[in-house]
């Protein structure tokens, strides 16, 4: 473990404190009690807000991208990032904070994914993939990032990654964050996958209008809707196509 405690010193001066999950930071903190930690909750719940607070206070660039590089940490920290506070490991000290060039954090976000492909497009050798990220398709293309970027000991951020990804990729995505935790690596990951937050020994925190409370995945709203919608499709897509007509 990297990080064992999120915290705020105070309510941020900006639209999200009206948030019921950045309420509950700034009350009563959020421990992280597992290598693997899922955000889970609905749109607009707080989840990628509290993602990228974390990337501040863990020297990424909130946009996403690789820790220690000479610009990972370019521009001002997001409104919660300004007040989040993260209780350290030893080893997470050393590994976020410590010479430039030895940091081990990653942000990968869905929507500006490609965007930092293209900025690192010419540093071949120089930490980042090898592979032409244009001759792949969305899928290939995450995981050819997952796969250099997540790898042994550091915190690895992922907000959202399977919306580029098939049934069966998620799985193959479950199986390499587990690989990772088991190498001592720290990732926390906002989603709503119900396969991805069925990984053994997980930690899953659902974010809501309750604020965030640590729960089950068999509890979990979203598992339940996905259980309910396979079983009887027909139902949801009358309503729909009803309710369109």
């Amino acid at each position: 473990m990297l990080i064992t405690r999120l915290s705020a010193r105070r309510l941020p001066d900006s639209w999200c404190a009206a948030l019921p999950a950045v309420r509950h930071l700034a009350d009563h903190g959020l421990p992280l009690t597992a290598p693997v930690t899922f955000l889970v909750g609905e749109n607009g719940s707080g989840k990628s807000t509290i993602m990228e607070a974390i990337a501040d206070v863990g020297g990424i660039n909130s946009e996403g991208g690789k820790a220690g590089t000479k610009y990972a940490s370019t521009g001002p920290a997001t409104p919660l990032g300004e007040v989040l506070d993260a209780e350290l490991t030893i080893t997470g000290g050393r590994l976020l904070h410590g010479p430039r060039l030895k940091r081990r954090a990653f942000f990968l976000r869905a929507e500006t994914l490609f965007d930092l492909a293209r900025g690192v497009a010419d540093k071949a050798g120089k930490g980042f993939w090898e592979d032409d990220l244009t001759t792949q398709s969305h899928g290939e293309g995450f995981f050819t990032v997952l796969d250099y970027m997540v790898d042994g000991p550091g915190l690895y951020l992922l907000d959202e990654p399977e919306a580029a990804l098939s049934f069966n990729s998620c799985l193959r995505l479950a199986g390499l964050m587990h690989r990772v935790a088991g190498e001592g690596g720290q990732i926390i990951c906002a989603t709503h996958s119900p396969i991805l937050t069925s990984l053994p020994g997980a930690q899953i925190i659902e974010l809501g209008d309750h604020g965030a409370q640590v729960s089950e995945w068999a509890d979990l709203p979203l598992v339940d809707d996905w259980r309910r919608f396979l079983s009887r499709p027909d139902l949801y897509m009358r309503h729909i196509v009803d309710r369109e007509s």
